[in-house]
Order: C-alpha cells, then sequence, then structure tokens
C-alpha cells in the first residue's frame, strides 16, 4: 500500500481517450482539406493532428501538473497511434523505429518552429512555417495564412477553456469556417 504513494498518477483512460478523439476528431474537420490548403494524404493528416496537438501541448503547459501529465498522456497516444498506423501501412518491424524516430523529430521541430510564430503574434511567419512543413518539396505551396489564422483563434479560444474542462478531457478544438 505505501507503494501506491510513490507511483505517478495516472489520468482514467477515459479522460485521456475522450480527449484525445476529440483532438483527432477536430484534426479531420473537412474544411482543412477542402478550404485552408492542407492535402488530403497521409501526411496532411499528420499535418493537421500535429497542429492539434501542439495547440492542446501548449495550452496544458500552462496547467497545473495535472494538465500537462494529460498532454504527455494524450501525446504518447498520438504516438503510439502513428506507430500502429505505420505498421498497418505495412512498414515492416525493423523500418518502425527509424520512421517513429524520424516523425517525433518532426513533430517537436513543428512544435518548436509554430511557438515562435504564435508567441511573436507573427501570423506571417506562422504561415510560412505551415508552407514549409505540409509542402516541403513544392516551391509553390497554397497560401497558409488562413490555417495560421485559424490556429491563432484556436490558442485563443484554448486559453480560455477552464481548467475543470481540461482536467475532465473536455477541451474542444474550434472548427474552421468553411469559404
Amino acid at each position: 500500500m505505501i507503494f501506491g504513494l510513490f507511483k505517478k498518477k495516472k489520468h482514467n483512460r477515459v479522460i485521456v481517450d475522450r480527449q484525445y478523439a476529440a483532438l483527432t476528431s477536430a484534426a479531420r474537420t473537412p474544411v482543412f482539406y477542402t478550404d485552408l490548403g492542407v492535402p488530403d494524404t497521409v501526411m496532411g493528416r499528420y499535418e493537421m493532428l500535429s497542429i492539434t496537438m501542439i495547440l492542446f501541448f501548449r495550452r496544458t503547459a500552462k496547467s497545473p501538473t495535472s494538465g500537462q501529465e494529460l498532454a504527455q498522456e494524450i501525446v504518447d497516444a498520438f504516438f503510439q497511434d502513428l506507430d500502429h498506423s505505420i505498421r498497418e501501412l505495412g512498414i515492416g518491424d525493423q523500418g518502425v523505429p527509424k520512421r517513429m524516430k524520424k516523425l517525433a523529430g518532426m513533430f517537436y521541430g513543428r512544435l518548436e518552429t509554430y511557438a515562435k510564430a504564435l508567441d511573436a503574434g507573427d501570423l506571417g511567419e506562422l504561415a510560412k512555417g505551415l508552407a514549409r512543413n505540409i509542402y516541403p518539396e513544392n516551391q509553390s505551396a497554397p497560401d497558409m495564412a488562413r490555417l495560421a489564422a485559424w490556429m491563432a483563434e484556436a490558442e485563443r479560444h484554448l486559453a480560455v477553456t477552464p481548467e475543470d474542462d481540461i482536467a475532465r478531457g473536455n477541451a474542444v478544438i474550434p472548427q474552421p469556417l468553411a469559404g
């Protein structure tokens, strides 16, 4: 019994699953792919999942310890999903760790790039970073200004999300408008 006092508290799996499902659902919103220039491809979906995870991660960085722990559990779930998806795509067991390392590096690189632009309130720089990441081999990427503006709006929305909603796994990422 005493050993349980020193265990790191894990969130209720229902809370983690509910919040993770809300974040992945937000990333799958069709308007990102039809109106905001994100390609509806495996990598385009990875980009949108990364963006929603980054927005949530940034919000919970300002939360008490329990919110930060929840964010870590959700990011862990994200990488477990990526691992599973890579395996479903037919990548052999020996290739998975290499791909996962690359995807993790991409994620944390995006976190740093987007955080710098969001912290500075520089939507132009954010749009440039989005274009570079979403279209890495395309010099004529579509303008990402609307996606950058949505990210800033989503961050403002999350900033006023009550801690209670965060702790219960009820944070909502707002959907962008079509058009």
